[in-house]
């Protein structure tokens, strides 16, 4: 009998996707604005075996304040931008039920993992090249996130060797429904400034996404 080897009997994706945030049920209630971002997703599986094992890491921007104030108050003539941005980072393991087919591959997937929502402050210098000078976390809470999610890959793009395929490249088209645990954030005008002091205007509440996607998947 040969001994078994890795080489050959393994599949392995990495994927990059454009996410939005749909807030659900209580969370849409209390935060009516969408989401956007970014998220990045490996999986691994044996070839021929319609199960694999995975992760994902995203983050989306939810709310966006602008302003510009003086640099200093002895310093008035020197302006700079303040932004403050509203975030949810979300991370899940999962487990993905897909057939190892070449060209259509339909997925469901069960996850599990957190959501981390945060609000940071920063100074940017105000001119055209525009660089950060200061950032600072507002605000922030974590609580946990499972949920299901679906969707179909197509290949748009496929490099062979030999008549061995090496690698292909999917288009993703996918959705997530994400359930989560209470957490407390702020929205766009949860800040209040009043003689140099903060104060939040904090919001509580579960932390139900959809969570539409699309990408590019790299099989290896």
């Amino acid at each position: 009998m040969m001994p078994f080897s890795a080489k050959g009997q393994v599949r392995a994706d990495v994927g990059i996707d454009f996410i939005m945030g749909i807030p659900q049920a209580d969370f849409s209630d209390q935060l009516d604005d969408l989401g956007f971002g970014i998220e990045v997703s490996g999986a691994v599986g044996l070839k021929g075996l319609p199960v694999m094992f995975g992760a994902d890491l995203g983050v989306m921007i939810y709310g966006h304040e602008r302003r510009y104030e003086p640099f200093s108050q002895t310093i008035p003539d020197v302006t700079v931008k303040v932004v403050t941005d509203n975030n949810i980072a979300k991370g899940h393991l999962f487990l993905r039920l897909q057939p190892d087919s070449p060209r259509f591959r339909p997925y469901a997937d069960a996850l599990i993992g957190f959501k981390h929502l945060f609000t940071q402050t920063k100074i940017t210098n105000d001119g055209f090249e525009e660089y950060e000078i200061a950032r600072s976390t507002n605000f922030d809470d974590t609580t946990i996130s499972y949920g299901m999610g679906a969707g179909l890959q197509i290949r748009v793009y496929n490099a062979s060797e030999d008549g061995r395929d090496i690698s292909n490249v999917y288009l993703n088209f996918g959705v997530q429904y994400l359930p989560g645990g209470e957490a407390e954030y702020l929205r766009e005008g949860s800040i209040r400034r009043e003689n140099g002091r903060l104060s939040f205007d904090v919001t509580r509440s579960k932390t139900t996404l959809l969570v539409p996607k699309f990408g590019v998947v790299v099989s290896l």
